[in-house]
């Protein structure tokens, strides 16, 4: 437990947290929390499913929904989600409140994993995508504690002095900003495979981490090719599923990423430790 703790906090073990962490969290008016592709397409839908094509994959549901109701219904529904009603702070994240990991990354939409760091000082940075202005699909924050603000700065002053929050798939806060239909992964899919998705400090600040993948399902295309550019040059890590048996896609990319599968509930295997 010493050896991850110190891991976590000297930033050589990062957190990779995905939708599945939401499985055991419930609002308070007892409303389940989208945990699986499967239930952020009925989330987003109004609880009524969609054809097999376009449940296949939740970015597919999304696409569709924009092309019929627009962009902003999916920027409303997907912050409605996480913002109109409370819940408690899944347990995934409460644990990693006490370590305060040096970097983190959450690939989940809402501000959980800002209240792990609301207390201290610390980057975050959010992706964005469909931008014309510019080629870097990121936008760079320093939270100041005293004041409670997120405050957008410079790519340049991004460093290691602080503890650093990457949520590629943007965040309901400081604004509303999400990578969460087709068009958002193809486009910060391309510029990521040109180097644009992570601020430059990041791209050495990376190598040769460890990763601890925690509510991650590499069972689809976009989720792996995700990882896998976020986490180019790692060096090994673990992903810990409740699936019996992974799909061949899923084991090669395990292999090819080295990394250690432990077949167990996430919550039960952080409480375990």
């Amino acid at each position: 437990m010493d050896n991850i703790v110190k891991k976590l906090q000297d930033g050589t073990l990062v957190p990779f947290i995905g939708i599945g962490v939401f499985e055991h969290t419930k609002s308070s008016e007892g409303v389940q929390l989208p945990f699986d592709s499967d239930s952020l397409i009925l989330a987003l839908n109004n609880g009524r499913a969609m054809s097999d094509r376009l449940m296949y994959e939740y970015s597919r549901a999304a696409m569709s929904l924009e092309q019929r109701k627009g962009r902003e219904f999916i920027v409303q529904m997907t912050n409605h989600i996480y913002t109109s009603k409370e819940y408690d702070l899944p347990f995934t994240y409460q644990f990693f409140k006490d370590i305060k990991p040096k970097y983190m990354i959450d690939t989940n939409m809402d501000d959980s994993s800002c209240k792990i760091y609301e207390d201290v000082e610390h980057f975050m940075i959010t992706g964005t995508s469909r931008i014309s202005a510019e080629y870097d699909r990121f936008i760079i924050y320093k939270f100041d504690p005293s004041s409670k603000e997120y405050k957008q700065i410079e790519k340049e002053q991004l460093d290691d002095s602080l503890p650093i929050l990457f949520k590629p798939m943007g965040s309901t806060v400081p604004e509303m900003n999400f990578i969460i239909s087709d068009a958002d992964f193809v486009d910060w899919l391309t510029e990521a495979m040109g180097g644009y998705a992570l601020p430059p400090f990041l791209k050495g600040y990376k190598q040769d981490k460890e990763y601890l993948f925690l509510g991650v399902d590499f069972s689809r295309d976009t989720f792996r090719m995700v990882a896998h550019e976020i986490t180019l040059g790692l060096s090994s890590g673990v992903l810990i599923t409740k699936k019996d048996e992974l799909t061949k896609k899923e084991n090669k990319f395990v292999n090819t990423h080295n990394l250690k599968v432990i077949n167990e509930d996430c919550d039960v295997y952080l409480k375990a430790l």
